[in-house]
């Protein structure tokens, strides 16, 4: 290790022996590092800290997507996905309609349906009980993994039951696994300007907690990239932890691009792809009880991602099968996503990791 510590600049010296030797860093360590610290130095810290946890392994697993609609009562200032209810590109799926493209998974070894969607004012909490139910008779043995905390707390408050009911219910129903979208970002003020009619952050941290209490695990998420600066970022992630601390029930911590096409912060721009592996590593680093960060690939790109297993990503997704809207619709090169199975294998692979297929659980499918 002394040769290493040789090539390590002496301002990140204690920081990076701390991460080297399984050590927590604190939050101002950690802004340290995303404000200066060199990149090769973070791909270094975070690849020696995946690879402790992983060894050389890196995860796909074979799923779908369900996007029932994106006519939303939101309308939040980054999305691209959520179009009014008379616009040519809003859709609104019928029960039927999403029953059929279940069925279509029968004997495909697809092992998760992903669920989300805009918050739609005429479907409530019963609706996506049923809707679930109707899955499970079609694919017994798939994952639900589905609505995001923004979703939840919509339909839980319409349906006048507390958080402990309603998840109670949709775990009853058939509901496995929870996604990790709408965090956004919980800087309350930036949260306020951006989707100020959904959930507080508190919320959304206790829709979470409440479902880990339930035997829910669920993923997490910050969107990065647009107004926020690396205080912002590192507060996110420190809420984050401290709730992972609390609960052990978040699998996988997602960081998630800004993409600015066909949305109100469109000027802004979009930040380098330097950046995207600057906060990625980071993300390694500090998220110490995390076990997994995920590279989503139809937000990077397949290019960007198979980068990303070289700053501390163990995790790609799925073979999603063009089966989601809401990154390509955002302007992500990936229009219609989709990869099979030697696809994925064949990335990450070429990238110098072992490819091994998982469940929603990261348990290993032989």
């Amino acid at each position: 290790m002394k040769p290493l510590v040789k090539l390590i600049p002496e301002k990140f010296r204690n920081i990076s022996d701390k991460v080297l030797n399984g050590e927590r860093i604190f939050p101002h360590e950690a802004l340290l590092l995303l404000d200066d610290a060199p990149l090769s130095l973070l791909g270094l810290l975070a690849v020696k800290v995946k690879e402790k946890k992983r060894g050389k392994i890196v995860f796909y697993n074979r799923n779908f997507h369900l996007e029932p609609t994106n006519i939303c009562i939101f309308n939040c200032k980054f999305c691209s996905y959520r179009k009014p209810a008379d616009s040519p590109e809003a859709w609104f799926m019928g029960t039927e309609e999403m029953l059929d493209i279940v069925s279509g998974y029968k004997n495909t070894g697809v092992t998760e349906v992903h669920i989300v969607g805009g918050v739609h004012q005429d479907r409530d909490f019963y609706y996506y009980v049923d809707l679930i139910k109707k899955i499970k008779k079609i694919l017994p043995d798939i994952t639900v993994k589905a609505f995001s905390a923004v979703e939840i707390d919509s339909m839980i408050n319409k349906a006048g039951l507390s958080l402990e009911k309603g998840l109670g219910l949709l775990k009853e129903s058939g509901m496995e696994a929870m996604p990790g979208g709408g965090a956004e970002i919980f800087d309350e003020k930036l949260r306020y300007e951006l989707c100020g009619q959904k959930c507080s952050s508190d919320r959304w941290l206790q829709v979470h907690e409440t479902a880990h209490s339930l035997g829910i695990s669920s993923n997490a998420t910050m969107l990065y990239g647009h107004i926020e600066n690396n205080e912002h970022r590192i507060d996110h992630l420190s809420r984050l932890r401290d709730l992972q601390d609390r609960t052990n029930g978040f699998n996988a911590f997602i960081p998630l691009k800004y993409r600015n096409l066909n949305n109100s912060l469109s000027e802004i721009g979009e930040v380098p792809v330097t950046e995207d592996m600057r906060v990625l590593a980071v993300t390694r680093i500090y998220l110490d009880n995390f076990p997994h960060i995920k590279a989503y690939w139809p937000m990077y790109g397949k290019n960007t991602t198979q980068l990303a297993l070289n700053f501390g990503a163990d995790d790609i997704d799925g073979t999603i099968d063009d089966t989601t809207k809401i990154y390509s619709m955002a302007g992500a090169e990936e229009r219609k996503p989709s990869m099979t199975v030697t696809d994925m294998r064949k990335l990450i692979e070429g990238a110098g990791y072992m490819a091994v297929e998982r469940d929603s659980f990261y348990n290993v499918i032989k």
